[in-house]
């Protein structure tokens, strides 16, 4: 929505020659209202139906925010964020004591390193991270990371659960990698959902340069190598 100036100086935000404004998409309804808005109908869209709809009917208030903000709605938009979280002063703090993120307390052990080489990484609790390499990359809850690997511009979400011993034995049986990243893997601009089994010797690269593809357990999207959740990797594979 083009405006004038004045706007931005009405509240308080300096117009650095800016001229629109735009919904950033995060919306608060009070409970019975948005239950009413949605009553007998069939809304495919809050931006371009629910939100107009009820401008008409109920009283809506717009908040001005100058602050960080991303569309993450596409894959290399939400791998680029992830990325920016990884640099020394990113552009949004998590560690903001006047603005606490509060997340689900998991009551995970810390991470266990064992001599592995980071830099430039978030690693998030109950990992345990062997004897690698890890540069820009988010390495997620409990994960398991083997040794001689070499991990670059990733996200790693992580799992949901740990596999006991007779589990990752019966994994041996079926011929299925454990879950997480098994040993001698290169990993590099990739996104790894949760429970993934990445086998030993693989090597995610994107070795043909492709933009875009898909196959049974991965896509290519913008250039990104993307492993679905519970997705199996075998051993020695090559992308």
């Amino acid at each position: 929505m083009r405006v004038d100036e004045s706007v931005f100086d009405r509240f308080g935000t300096p117009a650095n020659g800016r001229t629109h404004l735009a919904s950033m998409g995060v919306y608060l309804f009070n409970q019975s209202v948005l239950r009413d808005l949605l009553a007998d109908t069939d809304p495919k869209d809050f931006g371009k139906e629910i939100i107009p709809k009820a401008i008409g009917e109920r009283k809506v208030c717009g908040h001005f925010f100058d602050g960080y903000w991303e569309d993450i709605g596409t894959i290399r938009s939400f791998f680029d964020a992830h990325m920016d979280l990884t640099r020394p002063l990113p552009r949004f703090d998590f560690y903001d004591e006047d603005r606490p993120i509060f997340t689900h307390p998991r009551f995970l052990p810390g991470s266990k390193i064992l001599g592995a080489d980071v830099e430039n990484a978030i690693l998030c609790e109950g990992s345990i991270v062997n004897r690698s390499r890890i540069r820009d990359a988010i390495v997620g809850i409990r994960t398991r990371i083997g040794d001689g690997c070499r991990i670059e511009r990733a996200v790693v979400m992580g799992a949901d659960f740990y596999e006991s011993g007779e589990e990752i034995a019966r994994n041996r049986d079926r011929g299925i990698p454990d879950v997480g990243i098994g040993r001698d893997c290169e990993i590099r601009d990739a996104i790894i959902d949760k429970n993934a089994r990445i086998g030993h010797g693989v090597r995610l690269v994107n070795r043909s340069g492709a933009t875009a593809g898909t196959a049974d357990n991965y896509v290519i999207v913008d250039g990104l190598i993307v492993v679905p959740k519970d997705a199996v990797i075998p051993d020695g594979t090559v992308i």
